[in-house]
């Protein structure tokens, strides 16, 4: 039964590993493209933990080691995964910011423009931003 948790928890590591290299090189659309598989190990590790509880197995020997090694591995690669990802959302809130500025009017100040005629506020057009990874 512990086969199963360490056959899962290795591939959830790898998972993490892959995902975090993309971050770390900040390309988000590889990361993106990760991120199913790395769900789908999160599931798996999370069941076959959960069946190895439920049987009452116990990692012995050998695999006693094994695992404590996998959930300190774990553990790193979860971590790093959750600064890497904020640090992807925080800047891509700042690319979206940006481009949302840019692409907004620039508020006339009121005073005279051009043709001698005091300028007028404008509304602020409605804004839809869409992007594909």
């Amino acid at each position: 039964m512990m086969d199963a948790v360490i056959t899962a928890g290795t591939r959830l590591a790898e998972a993490l590993r892959a995902e975090n290299e993309a971050l770390a090189a900040l390309d988000l659309g590889r990361a993106a493209g990760l991120a199913t598989a790395k769900m789908q190990a999160s599931d798996a590790f999370a069941a076959a933990t959960a069946a190895a509880t439920r049987l009452g197995a116990r990692a012995v020997g050998e695999e006693r080691a094994t695992t404590a090694e996998l959930a300190g591995r774990l553990q790193c690669l979860g971590a790093e995964n959750r600064k890497l990802l904020e640090h992807a959302i925080a800047l891509q809130s700042r690319v979206i910011e940006t481009i949302a500025g840019a692409a907004l009017p620039r508020a006339a100040a009121p005073g005279y423009g051009a043709q001698g005629l005091m300028r007028r506020l404008r509304q602020t057009p409605a804004l839809a931003l869409s992007a594909r990874a």
